[in-house]
């Protein structure tokens, strides 16, 4: 289960990177949904709930 939730992490984050012409606009949102994400995950860990 950790394994797969790695992997769909670095593809989020990778992903969430303006690197394409077409998602230069966005701005901060898909990195800043993508770190919510993560600091979800990482406290649902810590407390043993995942």
């Amino acid at each position: 289960m950790g394994t797969i939730i790695l992997i769909i992490l670095v593809l989020a984050l990778i992903g969430a990177l303006p690197a394409w012409p077409h998602s230069r606009s966005w701005g901060y949102a898909p990195s800043g949904v993508t770190g919510l994400v993560v600091v979800i995950l990482l406290i649902m860990l810590l407390t043993g709930r995942l």
